[in-house]
């Protein structure tokens, strides 16, 4: 299928996930690491993202990085640069494509996040792994998360990375902001439907927005 291009933000809001938020009990460190440690029964948003089969996937990684502020967690993300070949201008986890020299796809996320962000692994506690997304570009993304203790230094890679911020993981975990939209494929080829999360003036929606969707369905079961 050709690629398609598209304006989310212009795209009406189907629905809204409409989950309660979850307990500040659950957004914090201690409970973060008991609920990887010993996860609940759940089961992953149904895959509404890939436009087209596909036979060959890539495997890739991110880090979901969770910042332990004063005021509670946060998830640090990107904007990508607008001249990338894939989710260009997009928000986006650090991360990236396996290498072949990675030892697993723990390595491969702290590695992408060492050259996109600077953030160096010595600062990120891991705490587990979420099941692998799909992308409609071709990705098999395994999302790796970590809390990040501050001080640490970031430094982008301005070939990669426009903007770095971080969110409050309960704007995040509130399934009141989390809206559905749809778009209709050309030629009858059906319909496309992702999440959004727009905060402030970042636009959260697509693969991003799917894999934190799996994270809300993980920590509230």
């Amino acid at each position: 299928m050709p690629k398609i291009i598209f304006d989310p933000e212009k795209l009406p809001v189907e629905a809204l996930g409409g989950e309660a938020a979850l307990d500040a009990e659950r957004l914090t460190p201690d409970w973060l690491r008991q609920r990887f440690a010993s996860p609940a029964d759940w089961q992953p948003e149904p895959p509404g993202e890939s436009w087209a089969e596909r036979t060959v996937m890539t495997p890739a990684s991110v880090l979901l990085p969770l910042v332990q502020r004063e005021g509670g967690l946060t998830m640090l993300l990107t904007v990508r640069t607008a001249h990338l070949s894939a989710h260009a201008g997009q928000i986006s986890f650090p991360g990236g494509r396996a290498e072949s020299y990675d030892a697993s796809a723990i390595d491969t996320a702290l590695r992408e996040s060492e050259e996109e962000i600077g953030l160096q692994r010595r600062h990120v506690d891991v705490i587990g792994t979420l099941p692998d997304y799909i992308t409609g570009t071709g990705f098999r993304v395994t999302p790796v998360v970590g809390l990040i203790a501050p001080p640490f230094e970031l430094a982008a890679d301005a070939n990669e990375v426009a903007e770095i911020f971080e969110v409050p993981l309960q704007f995040l975990m509130d399934g009141m902001n989390h809206q559905r939209l749809s778009l209709e494929l050309p030629e009858g080829a059906g319909q496309r439907s992702f999440y959004a999360m727009p905060y402030d003036r970042f636009f959260i929606w697509g693969a991003t927005a799917g894999m934190l969707r799996n994270l809300f369905h993980f920590l509230r079961a």
